[in-house]
């Protein structure tokens, strides 16, 4: 180990949206403030400016909307971002990282890695999006006229060469950060870089059983995240529809987030709440009044949003693929399906079971709270350290940090 932490520049692809890796960074954020640890934060945004707190510094850079698509409803893609290259290389120069760490190959992360690789920083790169699965089911949806065997066909096909793809940016780091323990093993093998596990923590004084204020007699049942094709929400209706052939009434949707879902979901779910995106307590809020968290995507890394759910003390049901299974799996607050029809047919049967709902809620606030940051981001600065490890013949000087912060140039 070192004998101080490492100056770390982060290049996160999501800040303010409300996802997984934004849920990270600025986990990673608070961690290194409490801790006096040098973070450089770097992210994209509505306006480029600076903020410092403490030993953390953010830099937002603005997004131009001339350039950008969306890649989802809160999430956009400037491929006119690099025009901030030059004023980023200039903070690098100032900030003097020791470490860079990109989290995806967003614009963000292009410039990052590029910057990183053009100045050999040391860098490390974590694995929080199945893009490949993503680009696939996206892709498919527009398929659905052709057979079971065509579409099968197609999307192997893209999930193969969009996984290359994104393995060729993987190859740039000296140090791989992967959601699981299957991913671990995947990205070590194909990149032959030392990888490690970078589960996801929770924070369980916010998330917490002690916000629920509800008291009648409904099962409340709840989504929390994208509404879109790869999260496989539309099974959430096949669930309600199942509920009212089984003659359940007594039940109500909770749905929480926003995406290219969510006329459809509007459509089938009559009577169901639509919060759209909400953060901070009044998220937390909305787990604690659920009585069953539903969770049917198959693409997930790890699933923040599980985690969020036991700690605030709610049964789980969830897919078994993916890496909701490496949180969920081992304890007794969460069911997870083989098959949409599986996951059905326990919703059906969670709903009716109150006493096995009230067993899964104990389970799920204990094993929430065995899940620390802390112990996350120790595993993360361990990568860090290694990554310096094998780059110390080649550390590069960044200039004097003492000098005064450069100032944005206009375009």
């Amino acid at each position: 180990m070192l004998p101080t932490a490492p100056r770390v520049a982060l290049f996160t692809d999501s800040y303010y949206e409300a996802n997984g890796v934004a849920r990270t960074a600025t986990a990673l954020e608070s961690f290194a403030w409490r801790r006096d640890r040098p973070l450089l934060v770097i992210h994209g945004g509505e306006t480029t400016q600076m903020i410092e707190s403490g030993s953390v510094i953010r830099l937002e850079l603005a997004r131009s909307r001339r350039s950008s698509f969306h890649l989802e409803h809160d999430l956009l893609f400037d491929v006119g971002f690099w025009r901030h290259a030059r004023y980023v290389a200039k903070v690098l120069r100032w900030f003097r990282p020791d470490v860079l760490h990109f989290t995806g190959p967003s614009d963000v992360g292009q410039v990052g890695a590029w910057l990183g690789r053009r100045r050999r920083i040391p860098m490390v790169g974590s694995w929080h999006t199945n893009l490949h699965e993503y680009a696939s089911r996206r892709l498919l949806k527009s398929f659905g006229s052709f057979s079971a065997e065509t579409r099968a066909r197609v999307g192997t096909a893209v999930e193969r060469h969009a996984l290359a793809v994104t393995l060729l940016f993987y190859s740039l780091p000296r140090v791989i950060l992967a959601p699981n323990e299957e991913w671990r093993q995947t990205l070590e093998a194909r990149t032959k870089k030392p990888t490690f596990v970078m589960t996801r923590g929770v924070d369980t004084g916010q998330f917490t059983p002690a916000r629920r204020r509800r008291h009648d007699a409904f099962v409340n049942i709840g989504y929390v995240g994208r509404l879109s094709t790869e999260k496989n929400v539309r099974a959430l209706a096949v669930l309600q529809d199942a509920l009212w052939a089984a003659g359940i009434v007594n039940t109500r949707f909770t749905i929480v987030g926003n995406g290219c879902e969510r006329e459809w979901l509007r459509t089938r779910l009559p009577g169901a709440e639509f919060t759209g995106v909400i953060r901070g307590d009044r998220l937390a809020d909305a787990y604690a009044d659920l009585d069953l968290f539903v969770f049917p995507s198959e693409t997930e890394t790890v699933g923040n949003v599980v985690l969020e759910a036991m700690a605030s003390g709610v049964p789980v049901l969830a897919m078994a693929r993916g890496g909701t299974r490496f949180i969920a799996s081992a304890t007794d607050a969460a069911l997870l399906a083989r098959s949409e029809a599986e996951f059905v047919e326990f919703g059906v049967q969670l709903v009716r079971d109150h006493a096995r709902r009230k067993r899964m809620s104990d389970a799920a606030r204990d094993t929430a709270q065995t899940r620390s940051w802390s112990a996350v981001f120790d595993v993360v600065y361990h990568a860090y350290d290694v990554a310096l490890a094998r780059a110390s013949r080649e550390k590069q000087p960044f200039g004097d940090a003492r000098a005064p912060i450069p100032a944005k140039q206009s375009a």
